[in-house]
């Protein structure tokens, strides 16, 4: 029997997706993601702490989240945990854990913008959304 290899987090967007377009019409968007998690230290303070996730979304996904997704905005994100080398600019072997997205979904709209504050919206609001990456010939389980 395989392994299981999923992810789930709802948390908020850090900074609005960064997408490359690359040769052959492939877009790929890379973004953070912030958890909070709460608990309670020794003397009884509620303590917040919060975990950063590196995502990563192919295709579709990287549209999508091109075109809406922005900084601030809760999102629900079903992945798979990936690890990868690259070689930075001095020759380094790096080594970065992110999360290949899969699905995601846009949890109450998007953040309020300075125009939106003064009654100004150009922009329509999103209503809760579902986004799925298609699988490629080798994913398919036959």
């Amino acid at each position: 029997m395989a392994g299981i290899n999923k992810v789930i987090l709802v948390g908020n967007l850090g900074k609005d997706p960064e997408v490359r377009h690359l040769e052959g019409g492939s877009s790929v968007a890379h973004f953070t993601l912030a958890t909070n998690d709460y608990y309670k230290d020794k003397s009884g303070t509620r303590v917040e702490r919060t975990e950063w996730h590196n995502i990563t979304a192919w295709r579709g996904l990287a549209e999508m989240a091109e075109k809406y997704l922005k900084k601030g905005q809760q999102i629900y994100v079903e992945g798979k945990l990936r690890t990868r080398q690259y070689q930075d600019k001095d020759g380094q072997t790096r080594y970065i854990t992110e999360i290949v997205a899969d699905e995601i979904s846009m949890l109450g709209g998007r953040p309020h913008t300075e125009g939106q504050a003064n009654g100004q919206s150009t922009e329509q609001p999103v209503e809760a959304q579902t986004f799925r990456q298609e699988p490629e010939i080798d994913q398919l389980p036959f």
